[in-house]
C-alpha cells in the first residue's frame, strides 16, 4: 500500500507533535518537582501535600459536577460545593498520608460557653478518622469542658489574656496563632484550620477542604457584587482595597491551609495590624479586613463555598445543598465586653 507525499507529510507531522507533547509533559513534571523540593518549609511532610489536591480537582472522572454554581475561580482554583467532589475517593487518598490537622479556636471571656457544642459537633463531623489537634486559646482554662475524643484526636489548652474590648481580642488573633505555630503547631501538624468557636458542625467537613491556602466565601456576600463588599476602603490602613479591586469577600471565621502557608499569612497580617495600631487606625473588620487584603494579593489555592461557613440568621438558599458549619445566633450585647 502506497501513501501520497501529502499523506506522508501529515503522518510525519503527527509523530513530531506527539514527541513534542511528551517532551513538554516530562519537562513540566521535573520542573514542578524541582520547584517543590527547593521550596523552604516548616515541616518536611508538607512537601507531599500538593499532588492529592491536583489529582482530585483536575481529573474529570473525580468531579461529579454542578451547573448551578461557579465551581472554579478566575485563577483556576476549585470552589468546593456539595456535588463537586467524590468523598470516598478523597478519603482514600488523604487517609493514606497519615496527616494531622490542627484546629484553632478562641474561647475568650463569655465565648467559652460555645466551646462544648463546637467540640462535640466537631467530633461527629470534622475530619472524621483523621488525626486532629484542637488548640483552644482561652483566658478561662478552668471552664474548658471535658469532651470525649476519638482515637488520634486531642485537645491542648493555651492560656491567653482577656480584654475589655472584643475588637482587641479579634485583632490579636493573628499574633497568637503565629506564635502558637512557631512554638508548637509546626511540630505537630501538617494542615491547620482557624475557626470561630461560636459555631457548630452539622455535616461532613472532610479532606476535600484541604489545600495549600484555603479561604471560605462569606455567606452574606457570595451573591453580591464587588462594590458591596465591606473591604477596608481607607488608604491610610494597610488593609486598604481600592473600589475597583477584589475577587471575593472572605469570612474571617474560617481560613486554613498548610501550616507553612498559614504561618506566612498570620505573620503578614499581624505586621499590618501592628502598623495600623502605631498609626492609630483600626480596620473596618479587624483581622477579617486584613485577611481579605492578604488573599487578594496571595490567591487561595482552594475556596470553600458558604456551605462551610453559613450563618444561622440567614435563610438557606437553593444553591446550598448542605450546611456543614454555621455561626450560631447569639446576643452580642450580652457576650461582648463592649458593643
Amino acid at each position: 500500500m502506497r501513501f501520497s507525499s501529502n499523506a506522508k507529510q501529515f503522518v510525519l507531522l503527527i509523530i513530531v507533535g506527539i514527541f513534542l507533547l511528551l517532551g513538554y509533559v516530562v519537562f513540566n513534571h521535573f520542573n514542578e518537582r524541582q520547584n517543590m523540593l527547593s521550596k523552604p518549609i516548616l515541616r518536611s511532610r508538607v512537601q507531599n501535600i500538593v499532588s492529592p489536591e491536583r489529582l482530585l480537582y483536575k481529573q474529570p472522572s473525580v468531579l461529579v459536577g454542578r451547573t448551578d454554581v461557579v465551581a472554579v475561580t478566575p485563577w483556576l482554583a476549585p470552589i468546593v460545593w456539595e456535588g463537586t467532589f467524590d468523598p470516598d475517593l478523597v478519603d482514600i487518598i488523604y487517609k493514606s498520608m497519615n496527616l494531622t490537622i490542627a484546629t484553632t479556636v478562641f474561647a475568650v471571656g463569655k465565648y467559652v460557653r460555645f466551646l462544648q457544642d463546637f467540640l462535640e459537633t466537631a467530633e461527629k463531623h470534622f475530619m472524621v478518622d483523621f488525626n486532629v489537634c484542637y488548640y483552644v486559646f482561652t483566658d478561662r482554662p478552668d471552664d474548658v469542658p471535658s469532651v470525649n475524643m476519638s482515637q488520634g484526636r486531642h485537645l491542648s489548652v493555651i492560656q491567653v489574656p482577656g480584654s475589655n474590648r472584643w475588637q482587641e481580642i479579634s485583632a490579636r488573633r493573628m499574633e497568637i496563632i503565629q506564635t502558637a505555630i512557631e512554638r508548637q503547631i509546626s511540630r505537630e501538624a501538617d494542615y491547620i484550620f482557624c475557626l470561630d468557636v461560636d459555631s457548630k458542625f452539622h455535616a461532613r467537613w472532610g479532606a476535600e477542604s484541604l489545600g495549600r491556602l484555603v479561604a471560605v466565601i462569606h455567606p452574606w456576600f457570595y451573591q453580591a457584587t464587588r462594590d458591596l463588599f465591606t473591604y477596608e476602603r481607607r488608604p491610610a490602613s494597610t488593609a486598604y482595597i481600592p473600589m475597583d479591586e477584589g475577587d471575593y469577600y472572605y469570612a474571617g471565621a474560617v481560613f486554613g491551609g498548610s501550616v507553612e502557608d498559614v504561618y506566612t499569612l498570620t505573620k503578614v497580617c499581624r505586621n499590618h495590624l501592628e502598623e495600623d495600631a502605631r498609626n492609630s487606625i483600626e480596620a473596618a473588620w479587624q483581622e477579617e479586613s486584613h485577611l481579605n487584603r492578604y488573599l487578594l494579593y496571595n490567591k487561595p489555592s482552594k475556596l470553600l463555598s458558604p456551605e462551610y461557613q453559613w450563618d444561622d440568621k440567614k435563610t438557606k438558599t437553593k444553591e446550598v445543598k448542605v450546611i456543614r458549619f454555621s455561626t450560631v445566633i447569639k446576643n452580642y450585647a450580652e457576650i461582648h465586653p463592649n458593643v
